[in-house]
C-alpha cells in the first residue's frame, strides 16, 4: 500500500511541476528550402550594421536587430545578379531560450544561404537555411549600438594614371 501511495504522490508531483516545453521547429528539407526561398546563393558578408535595439518583454534583455550587406558570389535561384549586393536582416534572441531561432551572419564569412524577400532585402528562409560555411568570419563580434557597423576593409585595384606601354 505504501509503494502505491509513493507512486501516486510522485506522479502528482511530476504533473504539478510540468511546464510547457519550448522546442525548435523541425528543419526544412533541402528541396523544401529550395522551393520556399526567393534567393539561394553563395554570399560573402561585407558588413553588419546594428539597426536598432529592443528590450525583451520577458527577460528585459536588450536585443539588437541587424542588417548585413552581402556580395553575391554564386546565384542558384533568384532574380539577383552574381556580383551584386543584397541586405540580409536578422535579430538577436534572448539567451538561454530554446525554441525561438535566429541565424547570424558575420563579416568575412562566405556561406551558402536560402533567403526570402525581394528588391535586395532578405531574411533567412528557415533556421536551417544558412548552409555550409566556405570561409570563416573575419569578425565574430557584432555591434550592439544602433548605427554602429563592423565591416571588412575593402580595397580596390585602380588603373595607373599613365597607361602601360610595352617596351620594344
Amino acid at each position: 500500500m505504501r509503494s502505491i501511495l509513493r507512486l501516486v504522490s510522485l506522479a502528482l508531483l511530476c504533473c504539478l511541476m510540468a511546464r510547457p516545453a519550448l522546442a525548435v521547429p523541425a528543419p526544412m528539407s533541402k528541396s523544401e528550402l529550395l522551393s520556399k526561398s526567393d534567393l539561394v546563393a553563395l554570399v560573402r558578408l561585407l558588413a553588419v550594421t546594428c539597426t536598432g535595439v529592443t528590450k525583451d518583454a520577458r527577460t528585459g534583455e536588450d536585443l539588437p536587430s541587424y542588417s548585413a550587406t552581402a556580395e553575391l558570389i554564386e546565384v542558384i535561384k533568384g532574380d539577383e545578379m552574381k556580383g551584386g549586393e543584397v541586405n540580409i536582416t536578422f535579430h538577436a534572441i534572448p539567451k538561454g531560450i530554446l525554441g525561438p531561432w535566429t541565424v547570424y551572419y558575420y563579416p568575412g564569412e562566405m556561406v551558402w544561404t536560402h533567403l526570402v524577400g525581394k528588391d535586395g532585402t532578405y531574411t533567412t528562409t528557415w533556421w536551417n537555411g544558412r548552409g555550409n560555411v566556405i570561409e570563416k568570419a573575419a569578425i565574430t563580434e557584432l555591434p550592439t549600438e544602433p548605427g554602429e557597423t563592423v565591416s571588412l576593409r575593402r580595397t580596390r585595384l585602380e588603373h595607373p594614371a599613365e597607361p602601360l606601354t610595352a617596351k620594344p
